[in-house]
């Protein structure tokens, strides 16, 4: 897909003249001779607006906020191009969220080299972003059963929405019987999926850690049974 631009000036001779250089590079070009031109136009398929700012009923300024200011618009970069070449000016337009600004007489090597520049930039800035959205770990849901919540994210357990304290093991017992309910879990199943394999863990390990648990979810330490000779097992009331 083509590269789109937009070039915003009430000069149509520096319009024609950028409009010729840059369908030259390979880009898609339309112009607007005023800012309230280019606003009836839609906006969206632009990939990059270069902008005057002298003109008549709406400056460059104010038609930069409103693009800044509409989520359609908010990313798209913004090239000032103006005869306006105190510093201030160029402090202003680059607050205002200007990716660059030049100023006029200028050179057509000198804004077709910016305009490459910035779209390097803007091209490199949604791949970085659209690589760490990619890498970001997704959410898992909450572990439920009645008044019983773990938050497997933050790592929290909730009981009738009260924060309970639980160390890092009464948790992830509680998750996986939460998980695997309405089964009795032998204690050797219950260490491969709680503890790491490297960890040596006795029979008195589990029964102490599941005795703490059950006296910290409640009422619903009760659904925690124990079937003498095999294990352990979180029941469902009936």
């Amino acid at each position: 897909m083509s590269t789109r631009l937009l070039v915003i000036d009430d000069e149509e001779s520096i319009c024609e003249i950028l409009r010729y250089n840059l369908l030259k590079e390979g880009y898609e070009v339309d112009t607007a001779n005023s800012a309230e031109e280019a606003l009836d136009m839609d906006l969206t398929p632009y990939d990059l607006f270069i902008v005057d700012i002298m003109m008549e009923r709406l400056s460059g300024f104010d038609f930069a906020k409103r693009l800044r200011n509409s989520s359609a618009t908010e990313d798209v970069p913004i090239i000032f191009c103006s005869a306006l070449t105190d510093e201030d000016d160029t402090v202003m337009g680059l607050n205002i969220g200007a990716d660059d600004y030049i100023t006029k007489p200028f050179k057509i090597s000198e804004v077709l080299a910016r305009v490459n520049a910035v779209l390097r930039r803007t091209q490199l800035a949604r791949r970085v972003a659209a690589a760490a959205s990619n890498d970001a770990p997704e959410m898992e849901p909450d572990i439920e059963y009645e008044g019983l919540r773990i938050d497997p994210n933050d790592k929290v357990c909730y009981l009738d929405g009260e924060k309970i304290s639980l160390t890092k093991t009464e948790l992830e017992i509680l998750s996986f019987f939460l998980t695997h309910r309405n089964r009795i879990y032998s204690r050797e199943e219950i260490i491969r999926h709680v503890w790491a394999d490297d960890v040596v863990v006795t029979n008195r390990t589990i029964d102490t850690n599941i005795t703490r648990l059950r006296k910290k979810i409640g009422d619903y330490g009760n659904n925690i049974v124990t079937r003498l000779g095999f294990g352990y097992g979180f029941k469902e009331k009936d």
